[in-house]
């Protein structure tokens, strides 16, 4: 089944965060926080997703109370941080959602992702992903992390399912 198909069985989005809805910098402040920019472009795909009835889920294997407060800011519910061992979150909220792994679109960049990219519908990276997860992933963005590749699997899994644009739902 080609890339394209296979969107068409997608009622699921989950993420991990640095590398993909980061661009994997940090910046070390002051207080010892390590603060972390995400694309608005992402973000608005998020919302979309969610409005349009898409479930989203984030996994990350870091533990950001800020970023945590930004993803629920987007209207994300299910935020699992420090999460060591993710195939276990992401088999467990399938479980809890009655969710087929062939409805998941996971969005991962490194070596952590690599069994929920393995288990879901579509594996999916950002272009500047480890070796190792380009190889496995049914769809390679052309976007790097952190800079709208969120938005490009979001963008086209809702314009194949005619729920990307309708100008009369949008206030102008």
């Amino acid at each position: 089944m080609s890339y394209k198909e296979a969107l068409q069985n997608i009622t699921t989005f989950i993420f991990d965060v640095d590398g993909v809805l980061t661009d994997g910098s940090v910046i070390l402040d002051s207080s010892g926080e390590m603060v972390r920019t995400m694309n608005t472009k992402d973000g608005f795909a998020l919302q979309h997703a969610i409005k349009k009835g898409y479930n989203v889920c984030i996994i990350t294997g870091g533990n950001s109370v800020m970023v945590k407060k930004r993803l629920e800011h987007l209207g994300i519910k299910d935020v699992f941080l420090a999460a060591h061992e993710k195939i276990g979150i992401f088999n467990t909220y399938l479980s809890n959602n009655n969710i087929e792994p062939h409805q998941v679109l996971y969005m991962g960049d490194d070596l952590p992702d690599y069994p929920c990219l393995e288990a879901a519908g579509i594996g999916a990276c950002p272009n500047d992903s480890a070796v190792e997860i380009r190889e496995i992933s049914n769809y390679i963005s052309h976007i790097k992390g952190g800079k709208g590749c969120v938005r490009d699997v979001i963008e086209q899994t809702l314009r194949l399912h005619n729920q990307w644009f309708d100008k009369d739902s949008f206030k102008w």
